[in-house]
């Protein structure tokens, strides 16, 4: 794993050399991974990622200095408590509705649509509309394979989920959006 999205890569021997001082283990870990969490969670459709980021690494800290599995057991920790988070927020927006005041600007009824959006929309907005025409564990796969650059292994045990069924998902996730990209781009099927 390339820890790209973070300033410093974390390795093994980063965690090594910081078991015996964890907050500044807890530091380069956070420095590394909190992009990629907040990625993970505005991805998610979480509506404040970066609270939720600090939710995860307060959990994290703790327990950093016990992690076992080198740099790979933080990453699978840090993305467990990310997805354990992401599963929550959901089940309580289920629950309540939040009132939100009237934005024009933001009326669905005179909005474009998911498709307008991916192809004169920027970056972001393309890639999470196109992630909203997927079904919620195809969402999922991707967001843990590519944002959060888990291994298929660790995906299935965060998913609970064989490492088969991961692999098929993501193929089938990645056919959808391969399927929606031709569509947009009038390609013919």
């Amino acid at each position: 794993m390339s820890g790209g999205w973070g300033m410093e890569p974390i390795t093994d021997e980063t965690v090594a050399s910081g078991q015996g001082d964890g907050a500044s283990l807890f530091t380069v870990v956070y420095r590394s991974l909190s992009p990629a969490v907040a990625g993970y969670l505005r991805a998610g459709g979480v509506d404040d990622p970066e609270a939720v980021t600090h939710d995860v690494f307060l959990a994290l800290y703790p327990r950093v200095r016990s992690v076992r599995g080198g740099a790979k057991g933080i990453r699978v920790l840090v993305f467990s408590i990310a997805h354990a988070r992401l599963v929550d927020h959901h089940r309580r927006r289920g629950r309540t509705a939040a009132p939100v005041e009237y934005d024009p600007g933001r009326d669905d009824r005179l909005s474009a649509s998911a498709e307008d959006l991916v192809v004169d929309g920027d970056a972001e907005a393309n890639a999470l509309a196109m992630l909203a025409c997927l079904s919620e564990d195809h969402r999922e796969v991707l967001r843990l394979r590519i944002i959060a650059e888990l291994s298929l292994n660790d995906v299935a045990a965060i998913m609970q989920k064989s490492p088969g069924a991961i692999m098929q998902l993501q193929h089938r996730a990645l056919a959808s959006l391969r399927k929606q990209l031709k569509i947009e781009n009038g390609v013919p099927r």
